[in-house]
């Protein structure tokens, strides 16, 4: 069994909070492979599914973002779980909006979740980093996470970064990380079309008009002794 976790913080006021990008992924995933309604548990949400050949269970902690651990905690014991097999979802302010990062064990670089977590289970899980940028300074970070996505993120390349998720996301629970990445790329930066649209295309040179024929001679309308006496002149 895999566990992924996406961090963020419990209630509506929260939902569309930067700091809530982990919430949504787990979320995208129940919704588009068929996984089981959530429910209460591990002081948190769950939902149990299979991608592919492996079963997964979904966890949105519920303590707050700063008391995470507890939650992963209680679902690897239940479960009897290592480190290893679980990923944790969350955002990035070092990474540019919509990239995606997997990495595994390292710091928790200040995240508070992650700090949680840290405490709890070690550093050797697995990361997915989920990109919202930087607001610029350290003392803009609190107000700047806490914050709602604009609607035009959400629906431009929010809404691409969770669809390749998903599309890769079966990928991720086989540990084939390059086939993960490849799904999330074709989403977020799809390659272009090779073919030219006609009205951009080189137009085919006419061929140069042909010269006009030349006008026939006009009808000579002299007699015969005419045309001789005019020859001897």
């Amino acid at each position: 069994m895999k566990l992924f976790v996406g961090l963020g913080n419990p209630g509506g006021k929260y939902a569309r909070n930067r700091h809530n990008i982990g919430f949504m992924a787990v979320d995208r995933i129940a919704d588009d492979h068929g996984f089981a309604p959530w429910r209460n548990k591990f002081n948190g949400q769950i939902s149990e599914g299979r991608l592919g050949s492996e079963k997964v269970l979904l966890l949105k902690p519920e303590t707050f973002m700063n008391l995470s651990g507890q939650s992963v905690g209680e679902a690897m014991r239940f479960h009897k779980l290592e480190s290893q097999d679980v990923t944790v979802f969350h955002d990035e302010l070092d990474l540019a909006p919509g990239k995606c990062r997997v990495k595994t064990g390292g710091g928790h670089a200040g995240h508070n979740g992650l700090r949680s977590i840290h405490a709890h289970i070690g550093a050797e899980y697995h990361r997915l980093r989920l990109g919202i940028g930087h607001p610029g300074r350290k003392e803009l970070v609190s107000p700047y996470v806490l914050h709602d996505f604009p609607k035009a993120e959400i629906e431009g390349w929010l809404d691409d970064l969770l669809r390749g998720i998903s599309d890769g996301i079966a990928s991720l629970a086989a540990d084939d990380t390059p086939a993960f990445l490849n799904a999330v790329a074709r989403r977020v930066a799809p390659a272009r079309s090779s073919t030219t649209a006609k009205s951009d295309a080189t137009p085919t040179p006419r061929p140069a008009a042909a010269p006009a024929a030349p006008s026939p001679q006009e009808e000579d309308k002299r007699s015969p002794l005419q045309k001789l006496a005019d020859k001897f002149r």
